[in-house]
Protein backbone atom coordinates (compact mmCIF):
# COMPACT_ATOMS: atom_id res chain seq x y z
CA UNK A 1 0.00 0.00 0.00
CA UNK A 2 1.30 3.39 -0.97
CA UNK A 3 2.33 5.75 1.72
CA UNK A 4 0.31 8.99 2.32
CA UNK A 5 3.30 11.08 1.34
CA UNK A 6 3.53 9.38 -2.01
CA UNK A 7 -0.23 9.75 -2.61
CA UNK A 8 -0.20 13.50 -1.90
CA UNK A 9 2.75 14.25 -4.04
CA UNK A 10 1.99 16.68 -6.99
CA UNK A 11 3.23 16.13 -10.55
CA UNK A 12 6.16 18.25 -11.44
CA UNK A 13 6.85 19.98 -14.85
CA UNK A 14 10.27 20.21 -16.28
CA UNK A 15 11.29 23.84 -16.90
CA UNK A 16 12.37 24.63 -20.52
CA UNK A 17 16.05 24.58 -20.94
CA UNK A 18 18.04 27.56 -22.15
CA UNK A 19 18.82 25.69 -25.36
CA UNK A 20 15.12 25.87 -26.48
CA UNK A 21 14.94 29.72 -26.61
CA UNK A 22 17.30 30.22 -29.57
CA UNK A 23 15.33 27.62 -31.48
CA UNK A 24 12.07 29.51 -30.90
CA UNK A 25 13.65 32.83 -31.97
CA UNK A 26 15.04 31.21 -35.12
CA UNK A 27 11.59 29.90 -35.96
CA UNK A 28 10.07 33.35 -35.49
CA UNK A 29 12.69 34.84 -37.75
CA UNK A 30 11.95 32.24 -40.43
CA UNK A 31 8.25 32.97 -40.11
CA UNK A 32 8.84 36.70 -40.44
CA UNK A 33 11.03 36.13 -43.53
CA UNK A 34 8.34 33.98 -45.14
CA UNK A 35 5.71 36.63 -44.47
CA UNK A 36 8.00 39.35 -45.85
CA UNK A 37 8.66 37.31 -49.00
CA UNK A 38 4.93 36.71 -49.39
CA UNK A 39 4.22 40.45 -49.09
CA UNK A 40 6.96 41.25 -51.61
CA UNK A 41 5.55 38.72 -54.08
CA UNK A 42 2.02 40.10 -53.67
CA UNK A 43 3.25 43.67 -54.17
CA UNK A 44 5.23 42.62 -57.24
CA UNK A 45 2.21 40.86 -58.75
CA UNK A 46 -0.05 43.85 -58.05
CA UNK A 47 2.52 46.24 -59.59
CA UNK A 48 2.88 44.02 -62.66
CA UNK A 49 -0.90 43.90 -63.05
CA UNK A 50 -1.17 47.70 -62.82
CA UNK A 51 1.62 48.13 -65.40
CA UNK A 52 -0.07 45.68 -67.77
CA UNK A 53 -3.40 47.46 -67.35
CA UNK A 54 -1.72 50.82 -67.96
CA UNK A 55 0.02 49.46 -71.06
CA UNK A 56 -3.23 48.11 -72.49
CA UNK A 57 -4.98 51.43 -71.74
CA UNK A 58 -2.25 53.43 -73.48
CA UNK A 59 -2.33 51.07 -76.46
CA UNK A 60 -6.09 51.54 -76.79
CA UNK A 61 -5.67 55.32 -76.50
CA UNK A 62 -2.97 55.40 -79.16
CA UNK A 63 -5.11 53.31 -81.49
CA UNK A 64 -8.20 55.47 -80.95
CA UNK A 65 -7.85 58.87 -79.32
CA UNK A 66 -4.15 59.44 -80.05
CA UNK A 67 -4.30 58.19 -83.64
CA UNK A 68 -3.65 61.19 -85.83
CA UNK A 69 -6.30 61.59 -88.52
CA UNK A 70 -5.44 63.38 -91.73
CA UNK A 71 -6.51 67.04 -91.91
CA UNK A 72 -8.27 68.49 -94.94
CA UNK A 73 -7.40 71.72 -96.73
CA UNK A 74 -9.25 73.76 -99.33
CA UNK A 75 -8.05 76.83 -101.20
CA UNK A 76 -10.76 79.45 -100.85
CA UNK A 77 -9.40 82.31 -102.92
CA UNK A 78 -6.39 83.86 -104.60
CA UNK A 79 -5.86 87.56 -104.97
CA UNK A 80 -3.17 89.62 -106.64
CA UNK A 81 -1.86 92.06 -104.03
CA UNK A 82 1.18 93.61 -105.70
CA UNK A 83 4.49 93.31 -107.49
CA UNK A 84 7.62 91.85 -105.94
CA UNK A 85 10.95 93.53 -106.76
CA UNK A 86 13.26 91.59 -109.06
CA UNK A 87 16.41 92.46 -111.05
CA UNK A 88 15.48 90.24 -114.03
CA UNK A 89 11.73 89.82 -114.53
CA UNK A 90 8.89 91.40 -112.54
CA UNK A 91 7.44 88.97 -110.02
CA UNK A 92 4.11 89.42 -108.29
CA UNK A 93 2.57 88.52 -104.95
CA UNK A 94 -0.58 86.48 -104.44
CA UNK A 95 -2.62 86.37 -101.22
CA UNK A 96 -3.87 82.82 -100.72
CA UNK A 97 -6.71 82.01 -98.30
CA UNK A 98 -6.83 78.37 -97.23
CA UNK A 99 -9.45 76.64 -95.07
CA UNK A 100 -8.13 73.86 -92.81
CA UNK A 101 -10.26 71.27 -90.98
CA UNK A 102 -8.76 69.39 -88.02
CA UNK A 103 -10.69 66.11 -87.43
CA UNK A 104 -8.60 65.09 -84.41
CA UNK A 105 -9.83 65.31 -80.81
CA UNK A 106 -6.73 67.41 -80.08
CA UNK A 107 -5.74 70.93 -81.04
CA UNK A 108 -2.95 71.38 -83.57
CA UNK A 109 -0.41 74.13 -82.90
CA UNK A 110 1.89 74.59 -85.86
CA UNK A 111 5.15 76.40 -86.35
CA UNK A 112 6.37 78.15 -89.49
CA UNK A 113 5.95 76.03 -92.59
CA UNK A 114 6.76 76.25 -96.28
CA UNK A 115 4.64 76.06 -99.41
CA UNK A 116 5.84 75.63 -102.98
CA UNK A 117 4.03 76.27 -106.28
CA UNK A 118 4.66 74.58 -109.66
CA UNK A 119 3.34 75.23 -113.15
CA UNK A 120 3.63 72.19 -115.40
CA UNK A 121 6.70 70.97 -113.51
CA UNK A 122 8.43 74.37 -113.32
CA UNK A 123 8.94 75.94 -109.90
CA UNK A 124 7.05 79.23 -109.96
CA UNK A 125 6.44 80.29 -106.35
CA UNK A 126 7.17 80.04 -102.63
CA UNK A 127 5.36 81.10 -99.49
CA UNK A 128 5.98 81.03 -95.76
CA UNK A 129 3.23 79.84 -93.40
CA UNK A 130 3.08 81.80 -90.15
CA UNK A 131 2.62 79.95 -86.83
CA UNK A 132 -0.94 79.36 -85.67
CA UNK A 133 -3.38 76.97 -84.05
CA UNK A 134 -6.34 74.90 -85.23
CA UNK A 135 -8.79 73.82 -82.49
CA UNK A 136 -9.70 70.19 -81.89
CA UNK A 137 -12.36 68.94 -84.31
CA UNK A 138 -12.51 72.50 -85.61
CA UNK A 139 -11.75 74.70 -88.57
CA UNK A 140 -9.29 77.47 -89.21
CA UNK A 141 -8.36 79.87 -91.99
CA UNK A 142 -4.74 80.37 -93.00
CA UNK A 143 -3.63 83.30 -95.14
CA UNK A 144 -0.25 83.38 -96.78
CA UNK A 145 1.50 85.62 -99.27
CA UNK A 146 3.12 83.76 -102.13
CA UNK A 147 5.81 85.26 -104.33
CA UNK A 148 5.17 84.10 -107.88
CA UNK A 149 8.22 83.88 -110.15
CA UNK A 150 7.30 84.85 -113.71
CA UNK A 151 10.46 83.29 -115.10
CA UNK A 152 9.06 79.84 -114.38
CA UNK A 153 5.95 80.52 -116.46
CA UNK A 154 7.90 81.71 -119.52
CA UNK A 155 10.04 78.56 -119.89
CA UNK A 156 7.43 77.20 -122.31
CA UNK A 157 5.83 80.25 -123.87
CA UNK A 158 3.82 78.25 -126.40
CA UNK A 159 2.14 76.23 -123.64
CA UNK A 160 1.58 79.33 -121.50
CA UNK A 161 -0.16 81.07 -124.41
CA UNK A 162 -2.40 78.06 -124.94
CA UNK A 163 -3.36 78.03 -121.22
CA UNK A 164 -4.03 81.78 -121.25
CA UNK A 165 -6.21 81.43 -124.33
CA UNK A 166 -8.10 78.63 -122.59
CA UNK A 167 -8.55 80.92 -119.58
CA UNK A 168 -7.12 78.55 -116.97
CA UNK A 169 -3.73 77.79 -115.44
CA UNK A 170 -3.03 74.33 -113.98
CA UNK A 171 -0.92 74.62 -110.82
CA UNK A 172 0.46 72.21 -108.24
CA UNK A 173 1.10 73.26 -104.65
CA UNK A 174 2.52 71.40 -101.70
CA UNK A 175 2.98 72.37 -98.09
CA UNK A 176 4.92 70.98 -95.15
CA UNK A 177 3.90 72.29 -91.72
CA UNK A 178 5.45 70.93 -88.49
CA UNK A 179 3.55 71.26 -85.24
CA UNK A 180 2.19 69.57 -82.13
CA UNK A 181 -1.10 68.03 -81.10
CA UNK A 182 -2.16 68.35 -77.47
CA UNK A 183 -4.29 65.40 -76.31
CA UNK A 184 -6.36 65.98 -73.17
CA UNK A 185 -4.16 68.98 -72.48
CA UNK A 186 -1.44 66.64 -71.15
CA UNK A 187 0.07 64.54 -73.93
CA UNK A 188 1.87 66.51 -76.66
CA UNK A 189 2.92 64.73 -79.82
CA UNK A 190 5.07 66.10 -82.63
CA UNK A 191 3.25 65.98 -85.95
CA UNK A 192 4.08 67.10 -89.48
CA UNK A 193 1.14 67.96 -91.75
CA UNK A 194 1.57 67.57 -95.51
CA UNK A 195 -0.69 68.82 -98.29
CA UNK A 196 -0.40 68.22 -102.03
CA UNK A 197 -2.94 70.00 -104.23
CA UNK A 198 -3.65 70.25 -107.94
CA UNK A 199 -5.41 73.54 -108.62
CA UNK A 200 -6.87 75.11 -111.73
CA UNK A 201 -6.92 78.92 -111.52
CA UNK A 202 -8.94 81.04 -113.93
CA UNK A 203 -7.20 83.73 -115.95
CA UNK A 204 -7.41 86.68 -115.66
CA UNK A 205 -10.10 86.58 -112.93
CA UNK A 206 -7.86 84.38 -110.63
CA UNK A 207 -10.89 82.40 -109.46
CA UNK A 208 -10.55 78.77 -108.35
CA UNK A 209 -11.98 76.60 -111.15
CA UNK A 210 -11.11 73.27 -109.55
CA UNK A 211 -8.88 71.58 -107.00
CA UNK A 212 -7.91 68.14 -105.74
CA UNK A 213 -5.97 67.99 -102.45
CA UNK A 214 -4.36 65.04 -100.75
CA UNK A 215 -3.60 65.73 -97.08
CA UNK A 216 -1.91 63.54 -94.50
CA UNK A 217 -0.17 63.83 -91.16
CA UNK A 218 2.78 61.90 -89.73
CA UNK A 219 3.94 61.52 -86.12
Amino acid sequence: MASPAAACSLPTHTAPSLDDKPADEAGLRRLRRRRRRRCICICALVTLGVLLLLGVTLLVLFLTVFRVRDPTTRLLSTRLVGLAPSLTQPNFTLLLTVAVHNPNPASFSYASGTTGLWYRGAHVGDAQVDPGRIPSKGDGVVQLEMTVLTAGFTKDMAQLIRDIEAGSLPLDANARIPGRVAVLGVFKLNVVAYSDCHIVVGFPDMEIRGQDCRDHAKL
